[in-house]
């Protein structure tokens, strides 16, 4: 039992210990050993914009063969296979993946604390997202890529109509990346509940922790439900089960109804986090606390509670029973009310505030507006006569765009700008920066708002080609074009990012005047974070005094340095009462080897190699016998310990 824990001041000293406590070995060792939520943050977010590129090629692949009636460039089974890849790369291995890395990087900093709850299962599920990306691209060198879209439909997705590796590579990828966004939200879940600064009680927490955590207990639950529905399909394809197959008893509906259980959800959880960028971010160039911020944190966890109960949104046209269809289609329309209360929170803060121009605020204005149309559209559908014209329609196609990259890329974007100086000590060209949104945000509106008029006009999705007799073609070469022009503007990020990493000049560990407890380190924060660990008094620590909220102070000028160590603090979960020393692992090569060994138990499941499927097995059973022992422990605070950390 702890009697006490010293508060000091961070000197010299004491940051030159830590440093040395906290800090990576050098070349190789720290790289595939650390677990530094900050270096895993950047990896997400590096790996994930790569899976981001790869899916735009394939989406400007795709739009070129659908530029005009006709067109041969591609094969109907090329085009299948592009159109799978495209939609499982966006999907799923960019836009979950990229929101993880925000949230890597800036949780233990919001929170004002060293690392996440499992630093090791942090990297565990960073080393598992790449493995199952690589896992599934691999097909790519093998002639089999997936093909029968992201949603993999049974019958075609069953061995009779489909044989081969394509689906899978598919089902397998998607069970191995399942384990890395299930072990990622656990994660999440600890480190909001023992992790927080003292003072800094739920009514505190950024909204992008709110987005987050809501998304982390959604992924727990259906991650579950998806994978099993992969590893059915697997054994209907390999080992002989008929859970599909209508000849043998089985249901093709139990795919859609175990896939979009998951699926819809999975929307939420890839848009709820997003949406706590722009609440968390537009405000700092508001100069104004965002508006109804109790409001937006409970219409985020609402929107998530409702997003469970309308999976059957995307089965209008199956059969269901009509107390069903209207069941779901009525809590498809009222999840609609939820939404809006953040649009006019974020509305109302632009309107009350004193608004900056900076290429941020310009992306996260500009998704208020993409997510006004994605959401009208989507209003749309959730009526079953409406769907019934409307379903399987480029109508759709321009709904879901407009959801997942005005509601994902647009903040996520202006996320980078916004966070580039923090993680890289180096500000974005905000010139470049102008240009870069503005050719984005046209070429998006350019080339997606027309799939709505040529799904109206009846143009169906997922077909590689069309008739001239359809009149659809000037539509298609309009949309062909905006997205070209979008593809730019994601390369003039790219080059900014290139250019603003060796040129840009040190901005300082504040340059936005920003509130939130991560501006309160430097630019970019030391291997520790925080060289004294902070003491909060309100919901917006560096705007203290400014906004007459508590008396104006520094929030680490002093308190408990905790350098005997890996060592962070615990707290209570709905007030941030410090109640326990955690003692924390290190470096570690541990995740590295565990993820090698289940990959290579993936690749053998597919080649039905039992032998080395065994073999990965042991080592996997060994991996995590080392990786649990010695056990880590906590240290719970005394009275008079909590008492000297809160006085602090």
């Amino acid at each position: 039992m702890i009697a006490d824990i010293p508060i000091v001041k961070p000197t010299a000293a004491l940051k030159r210990r830590l440093e040395a406590i906290w800090g990576d070995p050098p070349g190789l060792a720290g790289f595939f050993s650390t677990v530094d939520h900050k270096r895993i943050g950047i990896r997400y977010l590096v790996t994930a914009f790569i899976f981001l590129l790869l899916g735009g090629i394939e989406a400007l692949i795709l739009r070129a063969q659908l530029a005009q009636p006709g067109e041969t460039l591609l094969t109907p089974e090329q085009y299948n296979e592009l159109f799978t890849m495209h939609g499982i790369s966006m999907i799923f291995l960019y836009a979950g993946p990229v929101l993880s890395g925000f949230s890597n990087y800036l949780w233990p900093l919001l929170f004002g604390t060293r690392d996440m709850a499992f630093p090791r299962v942090n990297a565990l599920s960073y080393w598992i997202f790449l493995a199952a990306g690589l896992f599934i691209y691999a097909s790519f060198f093998m002639g089999a890529m997936p093909n029968d879209g992201w949603f993999g439909y049974v019958p075609y997705s069953s061995a009779e109509y489909n044989p081969g590796f394509n689906i899978d590579f598919y089902t397998l990828g998607l069970i191995f990346l399942g384990i890395s966004t299930t072990v990622g939200a656990v994660n999440f879940v600890v480190t909001f509940m023992r992790t927080r600064a003292p003072g800094m009680s739920i009514n505190r927490v950024p909204i992008l922790v709110w987005g987050t955590l809501t998304a982390s207990v959604a992924n727990i639950l259906v991650i579950p439900c998806v994978s099993l529905a992969f590893f059915l399909l697997w054994m209907d394809r390999n080992i002989g089960t008929h859970f599909f197959d209508v000849s043998a008893g089985g249901q093709p509906l139990l795919w859609q109804h175990l896939f979009w259980m998951f699926g819809h959800p999975w929307v939420y959880a890839i848009v709820l986090p997003a949406m706590g960028i722009v609440s968390d971010g537009l405000p700092t160039f508001c100069r104004r606390p965002l508006v109804g911020y109790a409001l937006v944190a409970l219409s985020t966890v609402a929107t998530m509670a409702l997003g469970f109960g309308v999976w059957i949104h995307h089965m209008f046209a199956t059969g269901i029973a009509d107390m069903s269809l209207a069941f779901f289609s009525g809590a498809s329309i009222f999840i609609a009310v939820p939404s809006a209360v953040a649009v006019f929170a974020w509305l109302a803060t632009i309107w009350t505030g004193r608004p900056v121009i900076t290429t941020a605020f310009l992306f996260f204005a500009g998704m208020v507006i993409l997510f006004v149309i994605g959401g009208v559209s989507g209003f749309m559908t959730a009526s079953v006569p409406v769907d019934w014209q409307l379903t399987d329609t480029y109508f759709v196609v321009a709904h879901i765009h407009y959801v997942l990259i005005g509601i994902n890329v647009f903040p996520v974007v202006g996320g980078i700008y916004y966070w580039f100086p923090k993680m890289t000590g180096r500000m974005l060209n905000e010139r470049l920066g102008k240009w870069n949104f503005w050719t984005m945000f046209v070429g998006f509106n350019l080339g997606f708002f027309p799939m709505h008029i040529t799904g109206l006009l009846g143009m169906p999705r997922r077909v590689y080609t069309y008739g001239a007799a359809f009149g659809w073609g000037d539509l298609n070469l309009i949309t062909t074009l905006g997205s070209f022009l979008f593809a730019f503007g994601i390369a003039l990020f790219f080059i900014n990012v290139a250019i603003s990493l060796r040129r840009s000049a040190p901005p300082g560990a504040n340059p936005w005047h920003a509130p939130t407890l991560e501006w309160a380190t430097s630019s970019p924060p030391p291997a520790y974070n925080f060289a004294v660990l902070p003491a909060l008094a309100s919901r917006h620590p560096l705007w203290e005094g400014e906004l007459e909220e508590a008396p104006s102070r520094s929030v680490i000028d002093r308190g408990p340095a905790l350098d005997d160590g890996h060592q962070m603090l615990g707290t209570t979960v709905l007030d941030a009462e410090p109640d326990a020393l955690l003692n924390m692992p290190g470096p570690s090569y541990l995740p590295f080897i565990l993820t090698v060994a289940m990959a290579v138990f993936f690749s053998a499941m597919l080649l039905q190699s039992w032998m080395l499927v065994a073999g990965s097995a042991a080592v996997m059973v060994a991996t995590l016998l080392a990786w649990i022992w010695p056990r880590f422990s906590t240290v719970r605070l005394g009275r008079e310990a909590r008492e000297a950390v809160v006085s602090g």
